[in-house]
């Protein structure tokens, strides 16, 4: 057991400090497979935080190209955000009670996303720097709805990882094609008024 434990932390550190050649060497030698490494990645940071989405991210544009690039990472982190998200919801119990009790600022942040529901989640999965996995917990532990989350993370995440495989796409050329640039600002406003619409129909 103690064998098998060390192994899997060298191999979670050697991921930690994988540069992008190397990370898109590693993928790449799985092409075998088809999209499912440019699925998994993306899935496994969902439950392991550490890993480096945005080089993943940036590194399924690449390979894939930047259409199936985006797909398969859009596939991979709303899978892995869905079943964090039921997973807390179905062994929480009490642990948001824990929560509440070991750090009462806790019980703020549970009753703005259980208010506002869809947009916090929507803004939160925007965003690329956001704590992903703390946002997808403490979902689960509020009375939020599995429909209201899942619009939220569809599309928030959409946003980000449209964002990030824009700007990270054959990344020497970006100055010869602002248009790409444009398109990230514009996918985010649109999202987010559209959010706001949706908003306003989740809470009637």
């Amino acid at each position: 057991m103690n064998e098998w434990m060390v192994s899997i932390q060298e191999w979670l550190n050697h991921v930690q400090h994988l540069t992008p050649e190397q990370l898109q060497r590693k993928l790449e030698s799985y092409s075998a497979f088809g999209p499912l490494p440019g699925i998994i990645a993306p899935f496994l940071e969902s439950l392991l935080p550490f890993l480096p989405l945005l080089l993943i991210i940036a590194v399924n544009a690449n390979i894939y190209g930047l259409g199936p690039g985006i797909l398969y990472s859009w596939v991979g982190v709303c899978c892995g955000c869905m079943l964090v998200f039921w997973l807390a919801r179905r062994l929480g119990g009490g642990f948001r009670g824990w929560l509440q009790r070991k750090f009462p600022a806790s019980s703020r942040f549970f009753a703005w996303i259980e208010k506002r529901g869809f947009t916090p989640i929507f803004l939160l999965s925007c965003f690329p720097f956001s704590p992903s996995v703390l946002v997808n917990i403490a979902s689960g532990l509020t009375t939020v709805p599995m429909r209201v989350f899942v619009t939220a993370i569809l599309m928030g995440k959409g946003v980000m990882i449209t964002s990030v495989s824009l700007l990270s796409f054959d990344i020497a050329k970006i100055m010869d094609a602002p248009w790409r640039i444009g398109i990230a600002v514009a996918a985010l406003v649109i999202m987010w008024l559209l959010g706001k619409r949706l908003e306003l129909k989740f809470q009637t």
